[in-house]
């Protein structure tokens, strides 16, 4: 094995502090135990200086002043091997003790440095370093500190000394804690450095604690020596010690302020088993003070942090990603809030052609179309107007007082603001617009205007593509097509004219099928292929969806069961069915679902009801539903998260396994940007609650690498396989590159 595998082999620099560690203990108490521990911090030095010439790290001059710190540790040791093997008894304090005093602040502050590599250290983490210093100042006060300011039988400088281990004690642990209890990933450069600062803050602590077990501590500082010398050397020494981005409250944080506020009752308590009649109340009382005052300052500035936070997700939560105008959600609360006050007004715009632009010149220049829309409309309008971006190419428009004359003039600038070609990149793009628009005479319901206003856009959808469209009363006339459509979806539930499609849901890297998605088709006798997005609609608005999500769960259902008996293990563990907010609303409709998995024999875990965000927002009977299904034993996902309301919110009230996260925070997840920040914190998420996240519309090789780097596991999208009748459980394994 070379010198360069060596090296890279960082678990063996760990095998050999255990052994250094036990080869100080099986030594004789005295020069060849020095001997070993000054050699070791030797070793680490030298590891130190080599790894800093040959890899450049980043905090180069924090591990420099590291390792001065650690040589006069070492020479230290040295001093004392010499004195023994010449038979000579150092006095106390000697040479020795002041090498090692001066390596304290070195060592302390070189960790420092290390440990806000990642940025400035923020208020809270110092005021944490400050709650694990007072604790630790407390016992070192009332173990070693205290009894030798009362001992007047010592001399000056020995007490001084003394004092000053103490002293440096707390420094070099308060300094260290931080670094061992940090999150994020860390290299194994970082891990030998963290398992050696670690082992220096337990023997520390053990040689106060018990002074009579001091080789177990004078034997850790040698395995310290050994990892810090292979966390010098290690290549990956040039990568950042602490990870960039704000500082998290984890685990081990939690953990270590825990501990430092209850060591005031331990203290107490051991004190009172020690020296019942002689308790030094007054540094125990100071103690308690500080960490009371400590804590709640952190608190404090917890719950600010916290609100901070819950402002900035309603923030995110009101607009769109994409274009950072308001979004739907938004909208309709502005609209809803004036209630029958002044004379809203309301233009929907809607961009034609948008799709062909996606399918020529791909997503991104749509996304730059978007944007650039985004900035013409918000150009075009007064200060107190909002703007919107209702969802994929559909914008709105809000005059929340305004007369007709008004709309009809910005309608003009919106027009004409969007007729000029728009720059995407390389390309000179033009699109067209329908515009419609409403206003609130004559209507008590504000949500009425928008109505109208939608019906409008149609109606100029329809009369082609630049126009624009103030709703008319027999506009609403336009519903009978919508009738008629509805009628002859009722006759395609009889007529066989529905079919399903499953589209894979797959595991990464390597994209191997686990589950389907059901999907509903309709082939038209005369009218040829319908979209869902425009027979569900009708479905949901007149009743029909009620018997047609019969129709799918009980047609999924059986081909699962086919699919099982006929592949076994290759067939998809689960099937996921969507399910409506007006099912979910059905009385009896967790015991229909009972009734369907009983009559095809599926059992429930092998069923997935995927249900939106909107559908069980508003809670009752929709909610009761969702919590019988999972108590049935059914798994549950949450479609389309993060696009609807309050999505945080319902994972508290909502009883869900799986998470599917839009195609939204899926398409430019490549890019750096909101879109990336935001799935990474779905993916933490959904890991923090232990739940399955599954990232939908994955249409590259490219988008699923990133999500599988973010920590994604599950993904459904084009990438892997289009929804058809009759998957294909047996390809080729498609990875994520």
């Amino acid at each position: 094995m070379g010198v360069r595998r060596l090296e890279r082999w960082w678990p063996g620099w760990l095998l050999a502090g255990v052994i250094a560690f036990v080869a100080y203990l099986a030594m004789p108490y005295g020069w060849a135990g020095y001997l070993l521990s000054g050699s070791a911090g030797l070793t680490a030095v030298v590891c130190t200086l080599i790894g800093v010439r040959a890899h450049r790290p980043e905090d180069a001059r924090g591990r420099l002043l590291f390792a001065a710190g650690v040589s006069l540790w070492a020479a230290g040791d040295f001093v004392y091997a010499v004195s023994d093997l010449r038979g000579v008894t150092l006095p106390y304090p000697s040479v020795a003790d002041y090498c090692y005093l001066s390596a304290y602040p070195l060592i302390a502050v070189g960790l420092f440095r290390l440990v806000r590599r990642g940025g400035r250290r923020s208020t809270s983490g110092l005021i944490d370093l400050a709650i694990v210093a007072s604790a630790l100042s407390l016992i070192y006060w009332v173990l070693v500190v205290g009894p030798l300011v009362r001992d007047d039988s010592m001399p000056v400088g020995a007490r001084a000394t003394g004092i000053g281990y103490a002293v440096m004690g707390v420094l070099l642990v308060g300094t260290g804690t931080p670094m061992l209890v940090r999150g994020g990933r860390s290299s194994p450069s970082t891990w030998l450095l963290r398992i050696g600062i670690a082992v220096v803050v337990v023997s520390n602590v053990t040689y106060v604690l018990a002074p009579a077990v001091g080789e177990l501590a004078f034997a850790g500082f040698v395995m310290t020596y050994v990892c810090w010398a292979g966390a010098g050397l290690h290549p990956s020494v040039s990568e950042p010690t602490a990870a960039a981005g704000p500082e998290t409250f984890g685990r081990g944080r939690f953990a270590a302020l825990a501990a430092s506020t209850l060591l005031v009752p331990g203290v107490l308590f051991m004190e009172g088993l020690r020296h019942p009649a002689d308790i030094d109340w007054r540094a125990i009382g100071a103690g308690a003070l500080v960490l009371f005052l400590l804590v709640l300052v952190r608190m404090s500035g917890f719950v600010r942090q916290v609100q901070r936070q819950a402002g900035q997700l309603e923030d995110l939560a009101m607009r769109d990603d994409l274009t950072g105008l308001a979004n739907r959600r938004l909208f309709e609360e502005r609209l809803g809030a004036l209630g029958g006050a002044g004379s809203p007004q309301v233009a929907i715009i809607d961009l034609n052609g948008f799709k062909d632009v996606n399918d020529r010149f791909g997503h991104s220049y749509g996304d730059r179309l978007l944007q650039e829309v985004a900035e013409r409309l918000t150009g075009s309008v007064r200060g107190d107007d909002l703007v919107a971006r209702m969802g994929g190419d559909e914008f709105a428009v809000l005059l929340p007082d305004a007369p007709a004359s008004a709309m009809k003039g910005l309608v003009e600038r919106l027009a004409a603001a969007l007729r000029k070609p728009i720059r995407a990149y390389d390309q000179e793009l033009l699109v067209g617009v329908s515009i419609g628009y409403a206003d609130g005479a004559g209507v008590d319901d504000p949500y009425e205007v928008l109505r109208r206003a939608d019906v409008a856009m149609y109606e100029a959808k329809q009369l082609g593509g630049g126009r624009s469209c103030r709703w008319r009363a027999d506009l609403d006339q336009a519903a009978g097509e919508r009738s008629r459509l509805g009628a002859e979806l009722r006759i395609a539930l009889d007529a066989d004219q529905l079919h399903l499609v499953y589209q894979p849901i797959v595991e990464l890297p390597h994209g191997r099928i686990v589950s389907v998605e059901a999907l509903v088709r309709w082939q038209h006798p005369t009218r040829g292929f319908v979209s869902p997005a425009e027979f569900i609609p009708i479905a949901e608005q007149s009743g029909l969806i009620v018997e047609l999500g019969a129709w799918v769960l009980s047609t999924a259902c059986r081909q699962a069961v086919r699919w099982h008996d006929d592949l076994g293990k290759a067939a998809p563990a689960r099937i996921s069915v969507n399910v409506s907010a007006r099912q979910l609303a059905e009385p009896g409709f967790a015991d229909f679902v009972a009734d369907v998995l009983s009559t095809t024999g599926l059992p429930a875990e092998r069923l997935v009801i995927e249900v939106t965000e909107t559908a069980v927002f508003g809670g009752g009977q929709t909610v009761e539903a969702v919590v019988a299904l999972h108590r049935a034993g059914l798994r549950i996902a949450l479609d389309d998260f993060g696009t609807g309301h309050s999505s945080l919110g319902l994972l508290q009230t909502v009883p869900v396994d799986i998470l599917k996260v839009d195609k939204s925070f899926v398409d430019n997840i490549t890019m750096a940007g909101r879109h990336a920040v935001i799935a990474t914190a779905l993916i933490q998420v959904a890991a923090g609650l232990g739940l399955e996240a599954v990232a939908e519309g994955v249409e590259t090789p490219e988008q699923a690498a990133e999500l599988h780097r973010l920590g994604y596991r599950l993904a459904q999208g084009y990438h892997f396989g289009k929804p058809v009748v009759q998957p294909d459980f047996h390809p080729a394994e498609l990875t994520t590159t």
